[in-house]
């Protein structure tokens, strides 16, 4: 497997992303997971991230931490499509001898960052690469997570939330994918839990790509972003 950039599709269009995905045949594909993000991470990688198969081991780019890694097939798609692996690999999802797993592997799938899958783990890893990255003074790159609201059925997203809140990591961002899937709610939701942390905290039409691109780059000097991108329910 390679990952330069000519293995990339042709076109590398929105459009394109369907026809990736359903490249990806088998079971526990975890349909709902999956393309309940795809708008979030195409917005992402498409405009806002500032990494590339080129530059994915640079000590200075942007991170990007899948934590909703139980339904990694637009991630994969996403990641096909922007050249960070060969699009011939995807047939294979899930199969004993191929790369791509039912939860990604940092260590076999060029561009991921953490091996994920398990609810509640993203949030507090990307609260750790936020502080390593600040510890040794890099202050460009910044550090994305993309979580479903399920997780935060897991006490360990409420503590990162609150910690990062107090200690202002700025270069910290969060993407929650709103699908209707958490257990428990919250007052006014789940962008006023972020923002009564001391967090930046916007909620938008998760399949808008316009609102998503303004919400993923508004100025939150000092504080750490989220964007709740809410979708349609996951049993609708």
């Amino acid at each position: 497997m390679t990952t330069q950039t000519e293995h990339a599709p042709a076109a590398t269009t929105f459009a394109d992303l369907p026809g990736l995905m359903g490249l990806m045949t088998g079971a526990e594909k975890h349909g709902p997971a999956a393309t309940s993000t795809l708008d979030a991470l195409w917005v992402l990688y498409d405009r806002v991230l500032r990494v590339s198969p080129a530059t994915a081991g640079d000590q200075g780019r942007d991170r990007f931490l899948l934590s909703k890694g139980h339904g990694p097939m637009a991630y994969y798609a996403v990641l096909a499509a922007k050249g960070f692996l060969d699009p011939a690999v995807l047939s294979g999802f899930g199969a004993y001898d191929s790369p791509l797993g039912h939860h990604p592997d940092r260590m076999l799938v060029p561009g991921v960052e953490i091996a994920s899958g398990s609810l509640g783990h993203g949030l507090p890893l990307g609260v750790g690469t936020a502080l390593g990255l600040r510890a040794q003074g890099l202050t460009g790159p910044a550090v994305w997570v993309l979580l479903g609201d399920a997780e935060f059925d897991e006490g360990s997203n409420h503590e990162a939330v609150a910690f990062a809140g107090a200690s202002g990591l700025d270069r910290l961002h969060a993407v929650v994918i709103d699908n209707s899937s958490a257990t428990h709610g919250w007052r006014g939701g789940i962008a006023a839990r972020f923002a009564a942390e001391g967090w930046s905290a916007e909620a938008v039409d998760g399949r808008d790509h316009e609102a998503l691109y303004a919400a993923f780059t508004a100025a939150h000097p000092g504080r750490p972003h989220v964007v709740v991108a809410r979708v349609e329910p996951k049993n609708s």
